[in-house]
């Protein structure tokens, strides 16, 4: 079933997860793109503000973008998004980290220029098993309208 723009009223649409971090991850990603000591070396990372190795800000995104597509927008009308409003990284991504998406719709709204669409914006927040956040992230997505419904 595909999800169109009606799908998605404003409010909690679902929690999405788990999805484990290992050590091994958080290493690769920082040495192919983030490779600064904290998400690389121990001992740097336990000298530093985060007190112990952490994943990129970049990779916990990562893992966010990657757990809304499982968990939704490859079964949406999805054509694409304009951007991301705002990123907020709260707090450290650890190694053996299980991870949990929340997915609100903050506002949902028809396009004025091309009414067999909607812009849905997203407010996403992952937790880890504690419950702590870790990172937020808004931004609109723009989906198809349910056929009729124009």
């Amino acid at each position: 079933m595909t999800l169109t723009f009606e799908d998605f009223p404003p409010g909690r649409f679902g929690t999405f997860g788990p999805r484990h971090v290992t050590r091994d991850e958080i290493l690769a990603f920082a040495a192919e793109f983030d490779p600064q000591p904290m998400h690389l070396d121990e001992e740097a990372a336990a000298k530093s503000m985060l007190r112990g190795l952490s994943g990129s800000g970049w990779h916990l995104c990562s893992l966010m973008m990657r757990m809304m597509a499982d968990g939704f927008i490859t079964r949406a009308a999805s054509l694409g998004s304009p951007g991301v409003d705002e990123v907020r990284w709260l707090s450290p991504l650890r190694p053996g980290d299980d991870l949990m998406l929340d997915v609100d719709v903050v506002e949902a709204r028809t396009s004025k220029s091309r009414p067999n669409l909607g812009i849905v914006k997203f407010k996403c927040t992952v937790r880890n098993a504690k419950g702590e956040a870790l990172a937020e992230m808004t931004s609109p997505i723009l989906i198809a309208r349910r056929e009729g419904a124009v």
